[in-house]
């Protein structure tokens, strides 16, 4: 299974998709197959993640071909990360908290057993090797594995959704950090998702049967409480000449290019990261800027985090296209406190609109789908 770069083969993938596996996706979205067999789901993961292709694109192509009742989980799938991205954005303390609780959890036997894939439990080692290996996981199995992780490994939540964002291609700060929080029980609080080893069984096609697990297990309790804030972006309506992307917001495409002498694509390498990249990872972000430096027709570089910090010595005042909560923007709101520079952040209004649904649980945002759908005209 292999992972293309561009934003043409990304809408060709997705258009192949459309075209060919989406009928079948409602009633077989929750089957692993195995890496060979992916065409169940879409695997567009890793170009939505770094916006080569976006939400909003591809829900609109969709329905352009199929009627929402056809496809209503599909596009209910890729509004997932749009509300657990506007989710962080509203309470942002919860990924300063991840990262601090990082900081002091200790690596021990059990965890290093666990990430070489030398546990007991054989599906849990084979999906630690294919994530390794592939860079990538099916849905359900990210659920599955995470289980495992916590009730029956006993290994901390937090330390689990390090090892994907470290070697999933399609690693974001939003959807992978809650999701692990959903697992243990403290994102919807005092209801945890429980594997089981009939639900392996069954959507493993029979791959792995009998597995033992902990499937009794309570959920993880977590006494901090987290209010919603305002999500306030700094913008103005005078535009800068040289415009900040980073590698999680690549589609730039909404924007007036002509306003701007060059645009700087920037990668942050682990010295400046707090959660630690596989260097295949790495070198995928770095080839999907590449790519992006190839198709489109404006004066454009490079910029890793030294450099940006160098940039902001000649240049105190620019745009940035808003990254959202997580790595990019504790870096970028690390170096604006103690450079004080004047940014100005671009944002998407169909992102702002969607992040007001995010301020209770996903049936809510779920039900208002239908209006964010009418109005930006995607259906």
């Amino acid at each position: 299974m292999q992972f293309i770069t561009s934003r043409s083969e990304a809408l060709g993938k997705l258009n192949k998709y459309i075209e060919s596996d989406i009928s079948n996706y409602n009633t077989k979205r929750n089957f692993d197959f195995g890496v060979t067999n992916r065409s169940n789901v879409s695997c567009l993961s890793p170009y939505i993640t770094h916006r080569l292709i976006t939400e909003y694109e591809i829900a609109k192509l969709v329905l352009k071909k199929y009627p929402f009742q056809k496809v209503d989980k599909f596009i209910q799938e890729i509004f997932w990360r749009i509300y657990w991205k506007g989710w962080l954005e509203l309470r942002p303390k919860v990924w300063t908290d991840f990262t601090e609780d990082l900081k002091i959890i200790k690596e021990d036997e059990n965890y290093l057993k666990a990430v070489n894939g030398e546990t007991e439990i054989e599906c849990f080692n084979d999906w630690v090797n294919e994530l390794k290996n592939f860079n990538y996981l099916h849905n359900h199995t990210r659920m599955l594995f995470a289980s495992i992780w916590i009730f029956t490994l006993g290994l901390p939540w937090q330390k689990g959704a390090e090892f994907f964002m470290k070697h999933l291609y399609d690693g974001d700060a939003a959807s992978n950090t809650l999701s692990w929080r959903w697992v243990a029980g403290i994102q919807t609080k005092g209801k945890n998702y429980l594997a089981q080893s009939w639900n392996i069984s069954k959507f493993t096609n029979n791959k792995y049967k009998n597995v033992k697990l902990n499937e009794t297990a309570l959920p993880i309790i977590d006494k901090r409480e987290y209010k919603i804030t305002p999500v306030q972006i700094n913008k103005n309506t005078d535009l800068n000449d040289q415009l900040i992307i980073f590698e999680n917001e690549m589609h730039s495409d909404f924007l007036e290019h002509k306003k701007y002498k060059k645009i700087h694509f920037v990668l942050l390498g682990n010295e400046n990261r707090l959660v630690k990249l596989s260097s295949k990872v790495l070198n995928y972000k770095k080839n999907v800027i590449k790519s992006r430096l190839n198709e489109i027709k404006f004066e454009a570089g490079l910029l890793d985090g030294n450099s940006l910090t160098n940039f902001t010595k000649s240049f105190n005042s620019f745009d940035v296209i808003y990254p959202s909560i997580g790595e990019n923007f504790s870096f970028l709101k690390m170096i604006v406190k103690k450079n004080d520079l004047n940014i100005n952040f671009v944002t998407r209004k169909e992102d702002e609109f969607c992040w007001k649904f995010s301020n209770k649980g996903y049936f809510n945002f779920k039900s208002n789908i239908p209006i964010i759908l009418s109005t930006f005209r995607l259906n």
